[in-house]
């Protein structure tokens, strides 16, 4: 089978590195640190949160960037928050906004519900004048359970994009065959995806850079600029910050990508290739 870099139109032996910046319309910012991310430092492609309060901000702003919709089910943060797009009791926390854990959305949503509402996201930044290139899940509460991932290919499917998936050693481990659906149906994802707990990147990203594996690779991050608004809102601001300085002011993190070799490339790439050919590919 073709590899999925070499669909790309690269040799065999290829890296290939996606760096991803979440979070995009979270706050103001989160905004400018992604912003300043894409255009002055090393992210390749961010995500925006369409039922944030700063989301409308960010689109505004866009001007071609590689920008997908980060699908947001969950409002974590404990006095910021943030809800539906849609009129959908079922996606409400106790405490307004939406559920601020993953299990409370798997335990309490109805699944027409969580269709309309991701739909209509999606539909929100096209309607903004986002070129949106992918889909990735907020909190991964798409991925883990095949009732939501359901909800998660189909959108892919209907807006032909492709989406973030966990590496194709996970399937066992999520106990569902998630990759193999989405390869059935043409539904492009990247190799391998580096997962990691909490929002500071910079320990997994030098330790992915000292082993780039062969094929694509993502790495998600969360730049944000040090503002009090930040500060105030989230309790995870100091890593946001660190994400910023890694990816815009870090010379030895840019000199550690050049020594591993990483192309480096956005989802825009793999969008274009899947909406290429309507045949499945191996990703």
């Amino acid at each position: 089978m073709t590899s999925l870099v070499e669909q790309l139109g690269y040799g065999p032996d290829a890296r290939l590195l996606i760096i991803n910046c979440d979070d995009l319309g979270m706050c103001h910012s989160a905004n400018e640190g992604v912003y300043r991310s894409l255009r002055s430092g090393l992210a390749t492609s961010a995500t925006l949160m369409v039922p944030c309060p700063w989301a409308h901000e960010a689109a505004t702003q866009y001007q071609g960037e590689d920008i997908g919709v980060h699908l947001t089910l969950n409002s974590e943060f404990e006095y910021y928050r943030w809800g539906p797009v849609t009129q959908a009791p079922s996606l409400l926390g106790g405490g307004g906004g939406f559920p601020r854990t993953v299990l409370d959305v798997w335990d309490h949503a109805d699944l027409d519900e969580v269709h309309r509402e991701l739909r209509a996201q999606i539909e929100r930044a096209l309607e903004w004048g986002i070129d949106v290139t992918h889909l990735d899940s907020h909190m991964g509460t798409l991925q883990l359970r095949p009732e939501f991932f359901d909800v998660y290919l189909n959108l892919a499917m209907e807006f032909d994009l492709p989406i973030r998936l966990s590496s194709i050693d996970t399937q066992e481990m999520v106990g569902f065959p998630f990759r193999d659906l989405a390869e059935q149906e043409g539904v492009v994802s990247v190799d391998t995806l580096v997962f990691y707990s909490g929002v500071s990147a910079r320990e997994p990203f030098e330790e992915i850079l000292a082993d780039l594996p062969l094929g694509v690779t993502e790495i998600y991050m969360h730049p944000a600029a040090d503002h009090a608004e930040l500060r105030a809102c989230a309790p995870d601001a100091a890593g946001r910050v660190d994400d910023l300085e890694l990816l815009t002011e870090d010379q030895a993190i840019r000199d550690k990508v050049s020594q591993s070799g990483a192309v480096l490339v956005g989802w825009r790439e793999l969008r274009d290739l899947q909406r290429s050919s309507a045949t499945p590919r191996t990703a």
